[in-house]
């Protein structure tokens, strides 16, 4: 007698920079889900996040994933004007597990993983606390130097400092740590909005580009540096991936370079000592632990090329899952293929007991 397949939901879209990102994430990971044994284990259903916030059901959402780009609103039916969620459509309540595909803000922040812990439904992915942690690029910092990790000399900034005493912001910069540096918002991902400052001038640009999109900022020292990336996989028991190299035709890795072809290129596995791949696999499962991060996450480095040193630089706990990504490609390296990965992380998220409030309650 053969059991009755898992009801999956798989969510993707997003008011985020990145919903083209998850429309072709959400394709490759959709079809891993309906190819061989997964076929037989999984009832997956899609559900769309439009632009503006509004749940579609999988009629609107397999149209999107067919066209590839975003909708429109003249492509979608009647709906509300007022943005944001408006209530679950059609089949959401009858999931069993919740596989989000969200890349950026409402989707990896914590937001939508509270939704689901509402619901008491399992999801793939980090709960809350590690999502909001592992996004906000000011809490995630403080988390690595709590855990005492390695990381290039920063400085965290306010917008409201930039515009009250930008002067005396400046020379703190300066003074702490020099130039080149980079200047980031805190949660956007993907590049957006980021600058490199060589002089004065162009730090003061670089804040107030920054700021445009996010009060909270963060300013780190330029280190001439390779960029090397890992993949972990799992809850309390976690495993790393070998580890990959982005090499990029540019002065730095910025949007431009991150999404243009012929730009970048990647080299898995990276070509470093065995020893210094294996520092930077338990580096990248202590960083999941920092920040409370689980089921799947990118850690990235910096390797420093004159010293040696090696710089942890972040956390992605929701990275692209496009054919060209590096967070499927690195486990492939490792060998496990794609179906597999995504067959373990459904499995992760129903043992991680993402609804144990609900049983708690139950107990008692």
């Amino acid at each position: 007698m053969t059991s009755e397949p898992m009801q999956l939901g798989l969510v993707f879209g997003g008011v985020s920079g990145e919903h083209a990102v998850s429309i072709r994430s959400a394709n490759t990971v959709a079809a891993a889900l309906r190819r061989g044994a997964n076929a037989e284990r999984y009832q997956l259903s899609c559900f769309y996040i439009d632009q503006w916030g509004h749940w579609w059901p999988p009629a609107v959402a397999n149209a999107v994933l067919a066209k590839g780009t975003p909708a429109s609103r003249e492509e979608l039916p009647a709906a509300p004007l007022r943005p944001g969620f408006q209530g679950f459509p059609e089949g959401a309540l009858d999931m069993q597990v919740w596989v989000p595909v969200l890349h950026g803000p409402n989707g990896e922040d914590g937001t939508i993983q509270g939704l689901f812990s509402l619901m008491q439904v399992p999801f793939v992915g980090s709960g809350v606390l590690g999502s909001a942690v592992g996004m906000d690029k000011q809490a995630m910092k403080a988390a690595f130097a709590a855990a005492g990790l390695p990381q290039v000399p920063y400085a965290c900034v306010d917008a409201q400092e930039l515009e009250a005493h930008p002067q005396a912001l400046l020379d703190r910069l300066e003074q702490q740590l020099g130039y080149p540096c980079f200047i980031k918002p805190a949660n956007l991902g993907s590049s957006v909005g980021i600058s490199k400052a060589t002089n004065r001038s162009e730090l003061l640009a670089g804040l107030a580009l920054a700021a445009s999109h996010d009060p909270r900022l963060v300013v780190e020292q330029g280190v001439d540096a390779r960029e090397l990336e890992c993949a972990v996989l799992g809850g309390r028991s976690m495993q790393a991936s070998v580890l990959g190299e982005i090499c990029f035709d540019a002065d730095w890795y910025d949007y431009d370079t991150k999404y243009s072809d012929g730009k970048s290129h990647t080299v898995i596995p990276a070509e470093v000592s065995s020893e210094l791949s294996e520092r930077a696999r338990s580096m990248a499962i202590a960083a999941c632990r920092a920040v409370a991060a689980e089921g799947l996450a990118r850690v990235d480095f910096f390797l420093d090329r004159n010293s040696g040193n090696l710089w942890l630089n972040e956390i992605n706990t929701l990275p692209g899952f496009t054919s060209q990504s590096m967070y499927p490609m690195l486990w492939e390296a490792s060998g496990l293929p794609l179906e597999e990965l995504v067959h373990q992380l459904v499995q992760l998220a129903q043992e991680s007991g993402q609804p144990a409030i609900g049983r708690r309650a139950e107990a008692a």
